[in-house]
């Protein structure tokens, strides 16, 4: 492999490399180390194509998901086996992995941007900027970098948008599915939102049993599946319907005991 050989997007794959390595070596005590991260699926990964695979799941912070995520593929492409023991897988990353992230996000301070080296598709958001509620058109670019970080390898995307629970599922990843027919693979987190702040970075609590399923893989007829029902799989699969909701603590307060239905 050439030295300085790029990524679709035109990062260097040697300093992808050396942020991955880094970063992970940074981060791993966070998921192996004072809090522990229980993993379910690794088996899943090793059997996934290398390229047009979408990873669909719930959101906790901006970054600590995405990570954990990264670590996760990572450990399990090099042989382990639920477990992220040994950072040795660190080495040599999968460097075609991609996540779709708000623009403001990662447009917000030096660290955003460095991470978003790594991997980050930035898209702007149609309903939501800056605290404030908006409407405009899905940006048609967007779409296109989604497509060809799809057909390079993994993207990872958060199909809520938002770091919040229960809200519904954006219809955009439904028209991305059918558009671009990946395999998509459901992947259900917990423990982050009491691990860290909301940006992922900032220690909130140690000692958090923090967990991540992987799943089998969706069962989508691309032709025929209307969006709706694409959607409706995907709220089950990642545990975001209104079904999946139990009285609980919810970063210290009680969940509501019923939900309304999110309409399409």
């Amino acid at each position: 492999m050439p030295l300085f050989k790029k990524d679709p997007f035109g990062h260097t794959l040697f300093v992808k490399r050396w942020l991955i390595r880094v970063f992970g070596i940074l981060t791993h005590s966070r998921y192996d180390g004072f809090n522990q991260l229980k993993i379910e699926g690794s088996d899943v990964i090793r059997e996934l194509p290398p390229q047009n695979v979408l990873f669909i799941s719930n959101h906790q912070t901006y970054f600590a998901d995405v990570t954990a995520m990264f670590h996760v593929f990572n450990a399990s492409l090099k042989g382990r086996k639920d477990t992220l023991d040994n950072m040795g897988y660190l080495w040599n990353p999968k460097l075609n992995i991609y996540y779709v992230a708000a623009s403001e996000t990662m447009k917000s301070g030096i660290l955003p941007k460095i991470l978003g080296y790594a991997g980050a598709i930035p898209v702007n958001r149609t309903w939501r900027e800056k605290g404030k509620e908006i409407h405009r058109e899905v940006r048609q670019a967007d779409v296109e970098n989604i497509g060809i970080a799809l057909a390079d390898g993994w993207v990872i995307t958060f199909p809520q948008g938002t770091t919040s629970p229960w809200k519904p599922i954006r219809k955009g990843t439904a028209h991305l599915i059918k558009q671009y027919k990946p395999v998509v693979v459901p992947i259900v987190i917990d423990g982050f939102r009491r691990s860290f702040d909301k940006k992922g970075i900032n220690i909130k609590k140690k000692g958090v049993q923090q967990s991540m399923i992987i799943k089998s893989p969706l069962q989508i007829d691309y032709e025929n599946d209307t969006v709706e029902e694409i959607v409706a799989k995907i709220e089950m699969a990642i545990e975001q319907h209104e079904s999946f909701l139990k009285v609980k603590k919810l970063d210290g307060e009680e969940a509501p005991k019923t939900v309304t239905t999110p309409q399409p």
